[in-house]
């Protein structure tokens, strides 16, 4: 997995500069995110971990996600990526959170398509929700890269924001 290098750079430098901490809730991703900030220079500086929870159940249980919302919707919706990063947040007391879920194979409960959501949260409150649709005929590893290098040029972006705000 062969990440931009200077987008991990920006975001470390960021993170590091701003002394504000990250942590990762990982569904549809499975884990990429969670590699891709492992592999930022001086990651322990300012990234708390992560979790991938793949099941409704583990949902429910560790980021504390409605169990009758999640079967409602296959756990795939942007209420449910803003509540597993709010309360992955909460779980490590970091600053920021990242968080994703969705299909990375066409399937009868996506309606046959590809897509993620993904969430970003700053100190308790989400600052970004998005979706993100592939093509259907995406291999899941694929999409999974997609996903992952997507969602941290927004990171980025949403970084950016928030410096030129302070």
């Amino acid at each position: 997995m062969d990440f931009q290098k200077n987008l991990l750079e920006y975001i470390s430098q960021s993170l590091m500069t701003t002394d504000e901490t990250i942590s990762i809730a990982e569904s549809v991703t499975s884990g990429c995110l969670q590699l891709a900030f492992s592999q930022m220079p001086n990651a322990s500086m300012f990234y708390k971990g992560g979790m991938t929870a793949y099941s409704l159940s583990e949902k429910v249980k560790l980021l504390k996600v409605d169990r009758q919302e999640a079967e409602e919707c296959d756990c795939v919706s942007e209420n449910i990526a803003e509540t597993m990063a709010l309360n992955v947040a909460r779980l490590y007391e970091s600053d920021w959170s990242i968080a994703t879920t969705g299909y990375c194979t066409p399937i009868r409960n996506s309606g046959y398509k590809i897509f993620a959501y993904f969430s970003f949260s700053y100190k308790g409150e989400i600052v970004l929700t998005k979706k993100l649709e592939l093509h259907p005929k995406t291999q899941a590893l694929n999409a999974q890269l997609y996903y992952t290098e997507f969602i941290l040029g927004c990171f980025k972006s949403e970084l950016n924001r928030l410096l030129i705000l302070k």
